[in-house]
């Protein structure tokens, strides 16, 4: 027995599939947005913590002695390649370099690549206040200059 009807989708079948279809796009979009968003605060995190411990590891050595600090200064990297290129130890008799990291990551939030990590970070010296922080002699804190907030509603300069 064979049938004259033709095989096939017929046009309503074609349009609810495309319905469907535009449905799930609609959804996975700000889906996959929040995910991209979601990943990029987590280095944002990420960073901010292996910077700020690399900080906290450099005042660290100079209140034990084995940075030598002029006086007046407050103890914390002048810089932020201070972490990666090293300082004497001046506690060990061979003089050996301690480092505190072993790059600078970059700001996940800055616009494009930049060819120094540590340029995209805003800095904070220790002689600023915290509501309004600016560069100095020293780096006291690491902060991002992206504007806008994080999914946990807390703008993104102020984590």
């Amino acid at each position: 027995m064979s049938s004259s009807r033709a095989r096939g989708f017929s046009f309503i079948e074609l349009l609810a599939s495309l319905a469907i279809m535009a449905t799930l796009l609609l959804v996975a979009i700000p889906t996959a947005r929040l995910v991209t968003q979601r990943h990029r605060e987590t280095q944002l995190r990420d960073a901010l913590s292996t910077i700020r411990a690399g900080i906290d590891r450099y005042k660290r050595a100079t209140e034990q002695g084995r940075i030598q600090v002029k006086l007046g200064e407050s103890g914390y990297p002048p810089d932020l390649a201070a972490l990666t290129e090293g300082v004497e130890d001046i506690s060990t008799p061979e003089r050996r370099k301690m480092y505190f990291l072993r790059r600078i990551p970059a700001d996940p939030m800055a616009p494009g690549n930049a060819s120094d990590p540590a340029a995209t970070w805003g800095l904070r010296s220790y002689a600023s206040p915290p509501d309004d922080p600016a560069p100095g002699d020293d780096v006291f804190d690491v902060y991002t200059r992206a504007s806008g907030e994080g999914l946990n509603g807390v703008p993104y300069k102020d984590w």
